[in-house]
C-alpha cells in the first residue's frame, strides 16, 4: 500500500469520526434515559457509572464498557445487544435495534464526547431536596417598574436577556383578569366603570381585597385544588359503588369554606390526612378527609393504598413515590423497601359514613369519612411489586425516605367516646327513638282496627275465624314491638354507662346485663311474631291449594322452608333467653377507641416548615394558575427526572414568604396578582422580544390563557343575570348542566359521570389533574353556538339589554359588549355590528328566504318572534362565541 492510498484510508476514518452519531443529542439520551438509573450518582451498580464518556471508558467490576473504534470488543455492546450472558437493563423492554446501532456507531468513531461533561448530581444536593432560601433580591435595570418583590426576580432575568417588559393592561382587561383568576367570574360592567374612574393610587389593591373577600373566591381555588388533588364523587354501575364513596361533597365543601376563611395551607393539608385525628369529634374537620376516602377501591384494597401513597406524593410533596412500588427508584434516593413503609402509614386506614351533623342517619345523607380500623394491620414488602408475593417475614414499620428527614414517631391517639361510639350522638338516639316509637304506634293502630272489625264480625263465621287470626298475629307484633323499644332504651342506658363522660364500671355492668336480657327477649317475641305470621300464612294457603289453586300450590314449598327457618331462629332465641349474659348490641356502631397517630405524624412531616418541597409544590401551582404556565414544568416531579424551575430564587423567595407569612394562600395570590408582573399586557407587539424570547420564558408580557370548562359555562350565566350563586350542598346530577343555574363545580364529577358540556372543554380528569390539557376542537364551537344553554342565555341577555336601551342599536352594541367581553367594541367592531343587525333583521322577517334545519333540544327561551329582537339574539349569540369571551387577557 503506498502513502497516498495510507493516506486515503486514514482520511476516510477522520472522515468517518467526524460523521458519527453526536454523542450530547444521540448517545447520551439513550443512556439517561436506559442505564444511568442503575449506573449514576444514585446507583453505581457492579462498580459502574454511565452518565459520562469518561465513566465508560473507565469501566467498572468487568472492565472498560467501551473501546473507543473497536465496537466489537466493547462490553457495553454484549450486553445492550444481548449477545452474552447478562442482558442489560434487566427489566422492561431491551434497546430498539435503532438505539444499539446508534451506541456501535458512535463507538466505532471513536466515541467522540465534550471534554468538560459534567456528571449527574448527587441527589443529596438535587435543588429540590434542599430547603428553599429567601436570597437577598437582586438589582434589576428599571426600579421604577418594580412593584414588589416578585418583579425584583423577573426584572433580573429578564434584564440579562436584554429584554423590556410590556406595559400595563388597560383596567378593562386587568379587572377582568383578576376578576376571573380570583372568583372565576367577570366583572360586571358597573364594576368596571368604577374602577376605570378610581383616582385613587391603590384602586388595584382594593378590588383585589374585594375579590378574595368574595365567596367565589373559594369556589374558583377550590375547583384548581380538586383538580390537584383528584375531586371525585362516586362512581359505578348503577347503583353499585366502586370508587370513591357518596357524600363525598361535604370535603368539597369544606375545602371551599377553608379558602375562604384563609385557613393555613399547612393545616389543610394535616387535616386531610389526619383530621379524624387532629379533631376526632368535630364533624366539620372530619370532612376534610374525603381526601383520603376519594382513593377508595371496591376491588382491590392494594390499589386504594397504592393509589394513597402515589398521589399524596405527587399532590403535596412533588415526588413520584409510585415509582418505587415494583424496584427501587430509578432516578430518587427512594427504595422500594420506603415505598412500603409508606404504605405502613396508611395500612390501618378504612372508610366509615356517620350521620351527618345535626341530623338523623340516612343513605341518602352522610359524613364520609376515615378512621384506622386495624392498628396491628401488617405491611409486607411486594416481591416486585406483586401482591401475590408479599415477604412476611420482614413487617415494615411506618417511616418515610431518609434523604427527607425522618418521620416523627407516631403516638397512639386516644378518642373521646363520641367520636367512636356512635351510639352517644344524640340524632342517632333520636332517631332510634322514633322509628321504635312509631313501629309501636303503627302495630297497635293496627291491632285497633282488626279489634273493631272483629267486634263488629258475626260470631262463628269464616270473616270471624280470620280476624281471630289477625288480631292474635296483630298483637303478637304489637308486643314485640313494645320489647323492642323497651330493650332499646336499655342499651342505650348501658352505653351511657359504658362510654358516657363519666363511665362507671359497677353500674355498666348492672345496666349492660339488663340490656343483654330486654334485648333478648325482644328477640324472642319477634321471632315468636314472625313465626305465627308465617304459620298463619301457611294455613291460608292450604286451604287454598285444597280448593284449586295451583298459584297457593307453588307459594307453599318455599313458605314451609321459611317457617322451618322462623322455627329455628325463635328456638334459638328461647334458649338464648334462658341464659344470663353481659353481651348485647350498642344501638350504633363502635369503633376502635384509638387511633394510631401515623398519619398525624406523616402530616408533621410533610408540613414541617424544613420539608424543603411542600411549600415549593404549593407555590408552583399557584403561579401556574395564575401566569398559564408553572416555574417548574414538571408540577408533580420536583425530583432528579423533572424539570429545573425557570425562575429557581423566584421560587424559593416565594416558598418561604408562603411559610413566613402563615402558609396563607390569599397572601401569596395578593402579592402575585399586584406584582407588575401580573399587571402587563399580553397583546404587547415587540419584535425583538418575539425573536429572542418566542415562548415567554422571561415573561416579557402577560400570558393570554383560555377558559377553563368550569368558567365558560359559568359566565355564560353569569353574564345573562342567571347564576345560581348558593354556595355548597350535595352534587348535582350531570345530566341538568344545560337547566340548573348553580356554578359547575358542584355537578357530579366522575368518570363516567361529567357534565358534556364541561367535558367538550377539558374539565379535569379526575384520575390525575396535575396540569389542566386544553384541546381546541369543532365540538367546543358547535357547543357555543347551538347548545340550549348558549341559545338560552343569548335570548335571556338580549331581552334584558332591549328592556333597558329600546330600540337604540348602538347603545345595545355597546352595553352588549361590556357584559359579555368587559370592553368596548372598537369602530370596526360596531359597524359590524350595526350592519348584523340590519341585515340580520332583513332575513328572519322573510323566513321564506332562511334555510329550514332539523332542530334538536329547545331552550326554555323561545326566540322572540319580532326580527329586529331576535337579530339582538343572534349578536349576543355571536359574542358568546367571540375569541375574547373565552380567553383571559
Amino acid at each position: 500500500m503506498n502513502l497516498a492510498q495510507s493516506l486515503g484510508i486514514l482520511l476516510v476514518a477522520v472522515s468517518g469520526a467526524a460523521e458519527g452519531p453526536d454523542y450530547v443529542r444521540e448517545v447520551k439520551p439513550i443512556l439517561a434515559r436506559r442505564c444511568v438509573a442503575c449506573h449514576g450518582a444514585l446507583q453505581q451498580k457492579s462498580g459502574l457509572r454511565l452518565d459520562t464518556a469518561a465513566g465508560l471508558r473507565v469501566g467498572g467490576d468487568s472492565g472498560p464498557a467501551i473501546e473507543p473504534g473497536r465496537p466489537e470488543e466493547s462490553y457495553l455492546l454484549e450486553v445492550v445487544g444481548g449477545e452474552g450472558p447478562i442482558r442489560m437493563p434487566p427489566e422492561g423492554e431491551p434497546l430498539s435495534a435503532g438505539e444499539v446501532e446508534t451506541l456501535r456507531a458512535w463507538i466505532a468513531a471513536g466515541a467522540e464526547a465534550p471534554e468538560d461533561e459534567a456528571p449527574q448530581e448527587d441527589p443529596r444536593t438535587h435543588w429540590a431536596f434542599r430547603p428553599p432560601v429567601k436570597a437577598a433580591l437582586p438589582a434589576v435595570a428599571d426600579l421604577a417598574w418594580v412593584r414588589n418583590p416578585v418583579d425584583h426576580w423577573i426584572a433580573a432575568a429578564r434584564d440579562a436577556q436584554g429584554l423590556s417588559p410590556a406595559p400595563e393592561a388597560d383596567r378593562a382587561t386587568l379587572l377582568r383578569r383578576v376578576s376571573m383568576d380570583l372568583t372565576g367570574l367577570a366583572p360586571t360592567p358597573e364594576a368596571v366603570r368604577a374602577f376605570e374612574s378610581d383616582p385613587s393610587p391603590d384602586a388595584y389593591e382594593q378590588a383585589v381585597e374585594q375579590l378574595l373577600a368574595s365567596p367565589a373566591y373559594g369556589e374558583r381555588w377550590g375547583r384548581h385544588w380538586l383538580d390537584i388533588w383528584r375531586y371525585s364523587d362516586w362512581d359505578g354501575f348503577g347503583q353499585e359503588v366502586r370508587e370513591s364513596q357518596p357524600h363525598i361533597w361535604r370535603w368539597r365543601d369544606w375545602l371551599i369554606e377553608s379558602l375562604n376563611a384563609d385557613k393555613p395551607y399547612d393545616r389543610m393539608l394535616a387535616e386531610m390526612l389526619a383530621g379524624d385525628e387532629l379533631a376526632p369529634d368535630d364533624p366539620s374537620t372530619l370532612r376534610a378527609t374525603g381526601y383520603l376516602v376519594r382513593n377508595w377501591y371496591k376491588f382491590n384494597r392494594n390499589v386504594w393504598l397504592d393509589l394513597t401513597i402515589e398521589h399524596t406524593g405527587k399532590a403535596f410533596l412533588g415526588l413520584t413515590f409510585n415509582c418505587a412500588r415494583c424496584h427501587d427508584h430509578k432516578y430518587d434516593p427512594i427504595s422500594q423497601v420506603d415505598y412500603y413503609r409508606l404504605r405502613a402509614i396508611f395500612e390501618p386506614h378504612d372508610v366509615r359514613t356517620d350521620p351527618p351533623p345535626g341530623q338523623p342517619f340516612q343513605p341518602k345523607d352522610g359524613l364520609v369519612r376515615v378512621y384506622d380500623a386495624k392498628a396491628d394491620a401488617p405491611t409486607y414488602l411486594f416481591h416486585r411489586g406483586d401482591e401475590k408475593e408479599p415477604d412476611k417475614e420482614h413487617p415494615l414499620k411506618p417511616a418515610v425516605p431518609a434523604f427527607l428527614g425522618s418521620l416523627p414517631e407516631p403516638e397512639p391517639i386516644a378518642l373521646p367516646p363520641r367520636a367512636y361510639v356512635l351510639g352517644l350522638v344524640p340524632e342517632v338516639r333520636s332517631d332510634l327513638r322514633s322509628q321504635a316509637q312509631e313501629a309501636v304506634r303503627a302495630a297497635h293502630d293496627r291491632l285497633q282496627r282488626i279489634l273493631l272489625r272483629y267486634v263488629e264480625a258475626r260470631p262463628g263465621s269464616a270473616d270471624a275465624v280470620r280476624l281471630q287470626e289477625d288480631r292474635d298475629r296483630a298483637l303478637a307484633d304489637w308486643t314485640a314491638a313494645i320489647a323492642e323499644r323497651e330493650a332499646l332504651e336499655a342499651r342505650i342506658a348501658a352505653d351511657d354507662a359504658r362510654y358516657g363522660s363519666v363511665p362507671d364500671s359497677k353500674r355498666a355492668e348492672i345496666e349492660s346485663y339488663r340490656a343483654s336480657e330486654l334485648e333478648r327477649r325482644a328477640k324472642f317475641l319477634r321471632a315468636e311474631a314472625e313465626s305465627l305470621r308465617l304459620a298463619l300464612k301457611r294455613s291460608r294457603l292450604e286451604a287454598e291449594a285444597s280448593a284449586g289453586s295451583e298459584e297457593a300450590r307453588k307459594e307453599l314449598d318455599p313458605l314451609n322452608k321459611q317457617l322451618e327457618a322462623a322455627h329455628q331462629a325463635r328456638e334459638a332465641a328461647r334458649v338464648a333467653l334462658s341464659k344470663t349474659s353481659a353481651e348485647y348490641t350498642p344501638i350504633a356502631p363502635v369503633y376502635p377507641a384509638t387511633s394510631t397517630g401515623r398519619r398525624t405524624a406523616l402530616a408533621r412531616w410533610v408540613t414541617d416548615r424544613n420539608n424543603p418541597l411542600t411549600a415549593r409544590v404549593a407555590v408552583n401551582h399557584v403561579w401556574a394558575r395564575h401566569f398559564g404556565k408553572p416555574l417548574v414544568e414538571t408540577v408533580f416531579n420536583l425530583g432528579m427526572s423533572g424539570s429545573r424551575p425557570t425562575h429557581p430564587e423566584l421560587l424559593d423567595w416565594l416558598a418561604v414568604e408562603f411559610v413566613e407569612h402563615g402558609w396563607s394562600l390569599k397572601h401569596l395570590h395578593r402579592l402575585i396578582v399586584t406584582s407588575a408582573t401580573y399587571r402587563m399586557a399580553s397583546d404587547h407587539a415587540d419584535t425583538a422580544a418575539e425573536r429572542l424570547d418566542p415562548t415567554n420564558a422571561t415573561y416579557w408580557r402577560m400570558n393570554p390563557r383560555r377558559l377553563e370548562a368550569e368558567l365558560v359555562r359559568d359566565n355564560l350565566l353569569w353574564a345573562s343575570g342567571e347564576l345560581d350563586q348558593t354556595l355548597g350542598g350535595p352534587d348535582l346530577d350531570p345530566a341538568l348542566g344545560l337547566t340548573n343555574r348553580r356554578r359547575s363545580l358542584y355537578f357530579r364529577h366522575a368518570k363516567e359521570k361529567r357534565v358534556t358540556f364541561l367535558r367538550l372543554f377539558d374539565s379535569a380528569n379526575v384520575t390525575s389533574c396535575y396540569r389542566r390539557d386544553v384541546s381546541i376542537m369543532p365540538q367546543q364551537a358547535l357547543a357555543l353556538i347551538n347548545s340550549t344553554l348558549a341559545l338560552g342565555e343569548s335570548r335571556r341577555l338580549a331581552g334584558r339589554l332591549t328592556e333597558k336601551v329600546g330600540d337604540d342599536d348602538r347603545e345595545f352594541i355597546s352595553r352588549a359588549f361590556d357584559q359579555v367581553l368587559g370592553r368596548a367594541p372598537t369602530g370596526a367592531e360596531d359597524a359590524a355590528c350595526q350592519s348584523f343587525l340590519r341585515e340580520q333583521a332583513q332575513r328572519l322577517a322573510d323566513p321564506s328566504s332562511l334555510s329550514g334545519f332539523t332542530e334538536g333540544a329547545q331552550p326554555a327561551v323561545p326566540p322572540s318572534p319580532d326580527p329586529r329582537q331576535r337579530a339582538r339574539e343572534n349578536l349576543i349569540l355571536v359574542l358568546f362565541n367571540h375569541h375574547d369571551f373565552v380567553t383571559i387577557r
